[in-house]
């Protein structure tokens, strides 16, 4: 039988790197002027780990914070096509280290934000820990390794822990440890020395094994009962960047564990990914492709699927749109503006029969998708067969479902699915007088 996913729990941050060159000082200061010519990103932290881990071929699921601003967002995009999200809320701004380099050199870095997860795990995560065949816990001090412990009482799979310098102090019984040499200085009072810390802390904090990672010389492993072990890379990595070095080796590691390896070699093959990956360019070769919905034609689940990759705001809203008037409009505009590409469920002539009557549509469905489709305000118009439109909800997964302002104060149909999505419900406000069923009453 095929194990479970490799489960990450950690802290996701957006990595940006701006490349150019630097062949000049600013006159008015001794620093280099970097001439842009490209800038890209990727996710970082826990979310590096659990992409490096993907892109391997394992069933991966990330458990992190990610918040609902432009970068959290764009995040989202980054990490939604190439693994399963468990998405909890964050408290403040997305994290975001940018660097600014030149020839494979970085200059300085720029950090902003200062999320920190808020809320305690929900069912969704806890149900992701139990079909899980190995966890990975990458704490990058955000407040995901304190959920963390709340989630892995009682695991009985193997429990990977990457400390960091201002995160939690690893939970007892960990199948591995993974610290660099700064971070086990912190964790061992009197450190000496890796060989020393890693059997030090096998003891401490109970754990099966400990790695201490010692940058080009591979690791020192200390095992439960046995020996200090020196663990070197295969390779003599040339490359400079080694930014993401330690997220693949840990990465690497648990998904040996999730298959059987014992932690011997479980280390020895997250020291060699971990060389090669350096070798490769590090961090920095690491490429995400952002899509952009450009200017053809495109089907609903098109528009839903590029908003994601490119870590836009989806909005949806849904109706009948029979006898389009200016209150439709207005709303439709206001809908758009609440995100970046919106899209409209509309119900198809035979379900609008079912809920307004046998001489309703006025409009048949072709002409109502026709009109719909060319107001500027409309990225994809989705036609659904059902009295509600729950279905075509859950195919899209919006970010914002959009109601009318005669839906105020009444429960929606649609409200379990969107709940269960997480989406937000915005009621906007329709223009007074302005409704199909009183164009009918004029016209008739």
């Amino acid at each position: 039988m095929a194990p479970g996913p490799l489960v990450v729990i950690g802290d996701t941050l957006l990595d940006v790197d701006v490349e150019g060159d630097a062949e000049r000082l600013c006159p008015d200061a001794p620093v280099p002027v970097v001439d842009v010519a490209a800038e890209r990103v990727r996710p970082g932290g826990a979310g590096l780990a659990a992409l490096l881990a993907a892109r391997d071929g394992a069933d991966v699921v990330l458990i992190t914070a990610i918040g609902d601003d432009p970068d959290g967002r764009r995040l989202r995009g980054l990490l939604s096509d190439e693994l399963d999200l468990v998405r909890l809320p964050l408290r403040g701004g997305t994290v975001r280290k940018t660097r600014i380099r030149s020839r494979g050199q970085t200059l300085v870095r720029l950090d902003t934000g200062d999320g920190t997860a808020r809320r305690s795990p929900g069912k969704e995560a806890a149900e992701a820990i139990g079909r899980a065949g190995a966890v990975l816990v990458s704490d990058y001090g955000g407040g995901m390794a304190r959920m963390a412990r709340e989630l892995l009482g009682g695991a009985a799979v193997p429990v990977v822990w990457d400390p960091h310098s201002r995160g939690e102090r690893p939970m007892p019984g960990c199948a591995l440890l993974t610290p660099n040499e700064a971070e086990a200085r912190l964790l061992c009072a009197g450190y000496q020395s890796p060989d020393q810390a890693a059997g030090r802390l096998v003891r401490e904090l109970r754990a099966k094994a400990v790695a201490v990672t010692t940058g080009r010389r591979g690791a020192v492993l200390a095992v439960q009962g046995g020996p200090i072990i020196q663990v070197p890379p295969p390779v003599q990595a040339g490359g400079h960047d080694t930014t993401g070095a330690g997220d693949r080796l840990a990465g690497a590691a648990a998904l040996a564990l999730r298959l059987g390896a014992d932690v011997q070699d479980a280390v020895t093959i997250g020291v060699g990914e971990a060389s090669r990956f350096v070798e490769r360019g590090g961090a920095a070769a690491v490429k995400v492709p952002e899509q952009r919905l450009g200017d053809r034609p495109r089907t609903a689940i098109e528009v839903a699927g590029l908003t994601r990759a490119s870590g836009g705001r989806l909005i949806a809203t849904g109706g009948c749109f029979d006898l389009l008037h200016a209150g439709h409009v207005s709303l439709l505009r206001r809908a758009r503006a609440l995100g970046d590409a919106l899209v409209v469920c509309v119900n198809s002539d035979d379900s609008v029969r079912r809920l307004k009557g046998p001489s309703r549509p006025i409009v048949t469905m072709r002409d109502r998708v026709e009109v719909l489709r060319a107001l500027s305000c409309v990225d994809a118009v989705l036609v659904f067969e059902e009295d509600t439109p729950a279905s075509a909800i859950e195919t899209l997964r919006p970010d914002v479902w959009v109601k009318g302002g005669d839906y105020e104060g009444r429960p929606l149909p649609e409200s379990g699915i969107l709940g269960r999505l997480g989406a937000e419900i915005v009621v906007l406000g329709m223009l007074p007088g302005r409704s199909t069923t009183n164009l009918i009453r004029e016209i008739q």
